[in-house]
């Protein structure tokens, strides 16, 4: 990757993180849409897998730190997403919004569900419901967040000819 496409997601990954933390506490949904889970995955796929990692963990660890009743089940659960899409990239990571918003879908969920799983806060009908109800629709909102912003931020993420 060069070093002005590096810049550019660079940049693109400060607003989502931005937007995490000054929009998304202002909406007040019960299903967020979760800016730091798309910036997450745009980075991921342009990475390797071991730097997905890392990004993931370091990710995990700064939004854990909000809430320190579950510290660490989060950047566990982030660690795993960034991993997995950066492996993943190959099949998903197309210019097409319908792959993308799938993929932003599926990531969100599979890092509510392992942290669901790995936090251990909810117990029988409640962590159904969590698991396939609330979780869902939060990723369904994140999805359709995710396809809003690469359209919006399409300029800042495309490759540049080489």
């Amino acid at each position: 990757m060069s070093i002005n496409a590096t810049l550019r997601l660079l940049v693109a990954f400060a607003i989502l993180v931005l937007l995490n933390y000054t929009l998304r506490p202002l909406l007040g949904w019960r299903t967020p849409m979760d800016f730091l889970i798309i910036a997450l995955l745009l980075a991921s796929v342009r990475v390797r897998p071991g730097v997905a990692a890392l990004i993931g963990c370091a990710m995990g660890l700064a939004a854990d730190s909000i809430a320190p009743a579950s510290f660490g089940w989060g950047a566990l659960a982030m660690t795993a997403v960034a991993y997995s899409a950066s492996w993943l990239k190959a099949v998903f990571f197309a210019d097409n919004l319908l792959l993308n918003g799938l993929f932003f879908f599926l990531g969100k969920w599979v890092y509510e569900l392992l942290f669901l799983l790995a936090a251990r806060r909810l117990h029988g009908a409640e962590m159904v419901m969590q698991a396939l109800v609330w979780s869902p629709l939060s990723a369904a909102a994140t999805a359709l967040a995710g396809i809003f912003l690469l359209v919006l931020l399409r300029p800042l993420l495309e490759t540049s000819p080489a």
